[in-house]
């Protein structure tokens, strides 16, 4: 007589029905439908942890942006001066510093301002109305 699977099918489908714990109906209490449920699931969720970082990267250059403005710079020209300047913090951080600490930003974005000038890449009249 051949062996059958058994106890493990019956603990592989526990698990999978453990899994599935909080879904409606069927889906939590039929193990086919639970176990399709669960690959959907896992789908959506490795597509948007992906997606998730995307969208902070949004927001974050959002924030940048509009916090440049109010200091008289595009956000480009912003981003250009930090890496003439040599100032490396993420755009993460850039984000916070202008939301929890704008007199931080003032003084960035002061430097900014002074290389881009150096360089030419805004006229220092168009700065000194913006300022």
């Amino acid at each position: 007589m051949r062996a059958r699977k058994g106890s493990a099918r019956r603990r592989a489908k526990k698990r999978l029905l453990k899994e599935a714990k909080g879904f409606v109906g069927g889906r939590r209490r039929l193990y086919r439908t639970a176990k399709e449920t669960l690959l959907r699931a896992g789908m959506f969720a490795f597509r948007d942890r992906r997606a998730k970082k995307r969208e902070f990267r949004r927001l974050w250059i959002t924030r940048i942006s509009a916090a440049a403005e109010m200091r008289g710079l595009r956000y480009s020209r912003f981003i250009q001066g930090l890496k003439l300047l040599g100032i490396s913090l993420d755009r993460k951080s850039l984000s916070e510093l202008a939301i929890h600490d704008p007199e931080t930003f003032d003084v960035i974005a002061d430097r900014v301002r002074a290389k881009l000038q150096e360089i030419g890449a805004i006229p220092a009249a168009a700065a000194a109305a913006s300022a």
